[in-house]
C-alpha cells in the first residue's frame, strides 16, 4: 500500500494526471466549459462523474445531432441572423441555410420561394433542395406537385427510406391513386425497420376500411420491438408509441 501511495505523493500524481486526461477529452468533445470546475474542484468524484457520464455510457451510442438550443428557444434571432448572412452573401448555402429555417419554423411560403430560387445552374437538381421542396410542397397540399417532384428522386438509394419517399406515397393516396401509393407503403417494409413508413401504412389501410390489414402492420411492429437494441427501440419509441395507440382504437371497434 505504501509502494502504491509512497505516502501520498504518487496518489496526488495519479489524480492530477487523471483530471488532465479528463480535461484533455472533455476539450476535443467541446464540453470543458461544463465540465472544467467539477474536474478541478472535485478531483476525484469529479473525474469519475465524467468518465461514467461521457465515456462509458456513449461508448455504444451512436451520436444524434446536435441540437441548436438558441434556435430552439429564439427562432426569430436564428433566422435574422441567416437573413443578414444572405443579405450580405447571396450564395446558394446561404439560400438553403435560410429556407431550410423558414420551413422549420413554419414559414413555408417562404421557403418555397427561397428553395426555387436556389434551383439554378449547377444547383438546378439539387437532391436537398428538392427533398425539402416535397415536404414544403406537402405542407401546402400541392400533392399534384409533390409527385414530379419525388420521381426526381426516386431512383437515389436514400430515397427509399426518406420522409419524402412517404410523402410521396401519401401525395399519390391524396390524388386518388390509391394503387400506386400502396405499392410505395409495400416498398417501404421490411422487418425490424422501416417503423415510420409502417406505422403510415396502417394508417393508410385504416383510411381505407381494411381494419384487419392495418392492426396486422401495428401489430408485427409491436412484436419486433422487443428483439431490437435498445438504441433501435429508442430511436422508433415515438412511432410504437402510436402503432400502440392505433392498436387500441381498432380492438375497441372491434367490440363495438
Amino acid at each position: 500500500m505504501n509502494m502504491f501511495f509512497g505516502g501520498g505523493g504518487s496518489y496526488y500524481y495519479i489524480i492530477i494526471g487523471l483530471q488532465i486526461l479528463c480535461a484533455i477529452h472533455s476539450a476535443r468533445r467541446g464540453t470543458l466549459n461544463r465540465w472544467i470546475w467539477l474536474i478541478v474542484f472535485i478531483p476525484v468524484i469529479g473525474c469519475i462523474v465524467y468518465i461514467y457520464s461521457e465515456i462509458i455510457s456513449n461508448r455504444n451510442v451512436i451520436r444524434t445531432p446536435k441540437i441548436d438550443v438558441g434556435a430552439v428557444l429564439n427562432p426569430g434571432g436564428k433566422i435574422k441572423k441567416l437573413e443578414d448572412e444572405l443579405r450580405f452573401t447571396d450564395t446558394f448555402a446561404n439560400k438553403v441555410k435560410l429556407a431550410d429555417a423558414y420551413l422549420a419554423a413554419g414559414y413555408t411560403d417562404k421557403a418555397v420561394d427561397l428553395y426555387n430560387a436556389s434551383l439554378t445552374g449547377a444547383f438546378s437538381e439539387n437532391e436537398h433542395v428538392l427533398a425539402q421542396l416535397i415536404i414544403a410542397y406537402f405542407e401546402q397540399q400541392r400533392y399534384d406537385e409533390v409527385i414530379p417532384m419525388a420521381k426526381k428522386l426516386y431512383n437515389l438509394p436514400q430515397f427509399t427510406r426518406s420522409k419524402a419517399h412517404i410523402l410521396y406515397a401519401q401525395s399519390l393516396e391524396r390524388t386518388g391513386q390509391t394503387v400506386q401509393a400502396e405499392n410505395e407503403f409495400k416498398a417501404m417494409k421490411g422487418r425490424y425497420s422501416y417503423f415510420e413508413p409502417r406505422y403510415e401504412y396502417g394508417l393508410f389501410l385504416t383510411r381505407a376500411g381494411r381494419d384487419n390489414d392495418a392492426y396486422q402492420v401495428f401489430a408485427d411492429m409491436l412484436e419486433e420491438q422487443p428483439h431490437l437494441s435498445p438504441m433501435e427501440r429508442k430511436s422508433n419509441r415515438v412511432w410504437f408509441a402510436k402503432a400502440k395507440d392505433e392498436l387500441k382504437k381498432l380492438s375497441v371497434q372491434k367490440t363495438v
